[in-house]
């Protein structure tokens, strides 16, 4: 089948944080006297909030379980400027991208609110190395709904079973990709998720650069 499109996922697919999380999210809420949740709360918060424009609302759910007054907006400038200071890409990932878009449409769709995300892109001086870039805050639902699958496709106007989408969680990316119809491939790392048997295939992602364009050339 012919492949038009590569839709990648953002974080832990092309960008990871050279700190642990929990890290950064404790050193964040210690700079303006919060408390740090932790990673499984935030990520339960987190998943009930994968549209609007900031992690604000992430925090105030977060906040009602804890004796605070801090204001959720402060907290969320906060972790989005630990998060800053600590992103870098993947090895190799803005040359991967180059070479792809020489044969592919290419695209980013993430989860999350449109200016913690945004601002991760910009960071990494991503603008334009996509042809099209969708954050689910822009949108009425996130990975894996379909509808967000569906807004990539209609961006870079290509067919579903055209398109593969990159990236590293089973539910949101894997199993959302392969219901909205796309093909997908499933990014490993130590301590990720384990292979799911829904993906196409599978890469190593310290080998990325050259294990994705072997694995596209074959499906």
């Amino acid at each position: 089948m012919t492949v038009s499109a590569v839709v990648f996922d953002l974080d832990e697919t092309l960008a990871i944080p050279r700190r642990e999380r929990q890290t950064l999210m404790t050193d964040a809420m210690a700079s303006i006297d919060a408390p740090a949740p932790t990673r499984e709360e935030y990520l339960e918060a987190h998943s009930q909030h994968l549209t609007g424009e900031t992690r604000a609302p992430i925090f105030t759910d977060i906040f009602e379980t804890y004796d605070t007054d801090v204001d959720p907006a402060d907290a969320a400038t906060a972790y989005r400027g630990e998060i800053a200071a600590a992103l870098k890409p993947v090895e190799d990932a803005e040359s991967l991208l180059a070479e792809l878009r020489g044969r592919y449409r290419v695209g980013l769709l993430t989860n999350g609110p449109v200016v913690a995300q945004r601002d991760k892109i910009e960071t990494l001086g991503w603008e334009t190395l996509f042809d099209e870039a969708i954050v689910t805050g822009e949108l009425s639902a996130g990975k894996p709904d379909s509808r967000a699958f569906e807004a990539i496709l209609a961006a870079l106007d290509v067919p579903a079973a055209e398109t593969v989408y990159v990236g590293d969680q089973v539910r949101t990316d894997i199993h959302g990709a392969k219901d909205a119809g796309l093909q997908a491939i499933q990014v490993l790392y130590d301590g990720g998720p384990g292979p799911d048997e829904r993906a196409d295939t599978h890469v190593d992602r310290a080998a990325m650069a050259t294990e994705l364009p072997d694995a596209l050339g074959t499906m």
